[in-house]
């Protein structure tokens, strides 16, 4: 029985420059795996607890070099001579030996690098690729995701002004992912085209978006809407619109302060706003259209826009089933996103996403701001047929290499893998009729 012989630990950068886990997992049979975490600007106040060392000589106090002990002295000798096959038993083991509900004593990026890095040697010893083994016993058929691509960046990710953290594309109308990935480049590139001609900064944002000063939310959507026509899609119809507002970064004492256009607004106003850019513009997702604890507004939301576009719950879920489960009693949000980081477990992640599809949530699979090479996400998207998949923009290496990812298994000729743009838009149909 091939076993965990060795677990190492070691602080890396992230693509913001910022300290983060990566561990190095070695098999009896001498074969190596490694997996890092990533880290968010924007982060929800349920998430797991992100281990930091606090010593602002040292990297500004983010360093990360207690995790990485957390790993190499207190989870490795608990760990060696186990077998990796078993994920949801090593993953209980790390929850215990944390032994707190938020992950705070080891540190969620010090069990998620160990929880990842122990998927990657389970494919290794089923000799599968690791989409393949995380599906392994789940009874779910793989399929590829759809891209979110955030092309415009705003709020904590952004200088610029904007209030709405991201404004995103969706080329659902395609039959297959590289088609729909080829569509999005090209949108891509004819933005920074026609932002270059009219004098508009195309530096990028943290997640590779543009990151122009614009006076308005609705500005930034009709330049995305003359990108497309530029490229020669069809907005609408091949391609569509997500909001990303993380509105928790701009909600105080009971108002959303979108300071931009000067707007004061309580949940009923914002709700009104955001009805009448779903009327003007071809939206199909809104992501934290709501603040993480404002669940009165987001009930208001889900009542008026629930059955015409996508609500996508982050910070007011952060892969916690416990509060996914709230959400679905309580009628709130129709979907959710999915960042393993949030949680802290694999096996956490995985069963929040299958609770959210035997609710009927959509599922999107998502990257953070502060990203690694690590390509586990597309990955895992595959494997639970996630409907779509958050990896950032259209350039930045720590970005591409999940669309690359994405690619490969596309070409991967031992699966056949139908893509799920053309099913989200029968589904958003089918939510319009009933």
């Amino acid at each position: 029985m091939i076993v965990i012989q060795q677990l190492i630990a070691r602080e890396i950068l992230d693509s913001r420059g910022i300290p983060t886990v990566e561990v190095e997992l070695t098999l009896s049979n001498g074969l190596i795996t490694v997996a890092s975490v990533p880290s968010g600007a924007s982060t929800g106040e349920h998430e797991a607890c992100e281990l930091r060392d606090g010593n602002w000589q040292r990297y500004l106090g983010k360093g990360v070099l207690k995790a990485v002990v957390n790993v190499n002295d207190v989870i490795a000798p608990t760990l060696l001579n186990q077998s990796p096959l078993d994920q949801a038993s090593i993953d209980q083991q790390l929850i215990v030996l944390d032994g707190t509900l938020n992950k705070s004593h080891l540190g969620a990026n010090a069990i998620l690098a160990v929880s990842l890095a122990v998927a990657k040697a389970a494919a290794i010893c089923r000799q599968l690729p690791l989409f393949a083994s995380l599906n392994v016993g789940t009874a779910q058929a793989m399929s590829i995701p759809a891209p979110m691509m955030n092309i415009i960046n705003g709020g904590a990710h952004a200088n610029n002004g904007l209030n709405f953290q991201e404004f995103m594309i969706m080329p659902l109308g395609f039959d297959d992912f590289p088609r729909a990935l080829q569509a999005g480049v090209e949108i891509f590139q004819a933005l920074k085209k026609i932002l270059n001609t009219r004098g508009f900064s195309t530096s990028v944002g943290d997640e590779g978006g543009f990151a122009p000063a614009l006076a308005s939310h609705r500005a930034a959507l009709d330049l995305i809407l003359e990108a497309i026509n530029s490229a020669g899609y069809s907005a609408g119809t091949q391609i569509f619109l997500s909001l990303d507002l993380a509105s928790s970064e701009f909600y105080q004492e009971g108002l959303y302060h979108l300071s931009c256009e000067n707007l004061h607004l309580d949940a009923a106003a914002l709700v009104d706003y955001l009805s009448a850019l779903v009327e003007d513009y071809p939206i199909l997702s809104i992501e934290d259209a709501m603040a993480e604890n404002d669940w009165a507004g987001w009930q208001l939301l889900t009542l008026r826009l629930g059955h015409k576009v996508q609500l996508v719950g982050d910070d007011l879920f952060v892969t916690n089933t416990r509060l996914l489960q709230r959400g679905i009693d309580q009628h709130i949000a129709n979907a959710i996103l999915i960042k393993p980081n949030q949680i802290g477990t694999l096996t956490e992640t995985m069963a929040a996403i299958q609770c959210a599809k035997r609710a009927g949530y959509q599922t999107i699979v998502s990257h953070r701001s502060g990203e690694t090479e690590d390509t586990t996400i597309a990955d895992l998207a595959v494997s639970l047929a996630a409907d779509q998949i958050k990896t950032g923009s259209l350039c930045r290496t720590d970005r591409m290499a999940k669309y690359n990812q994405l690619l490969r298994i596309s070409a991967d000729k031992a699966y056949t893998l139908a893509y799920a743009g053309p099913r989200i838009l029968q589904c958003l149909a089918n939510m319009k009729v009933t």
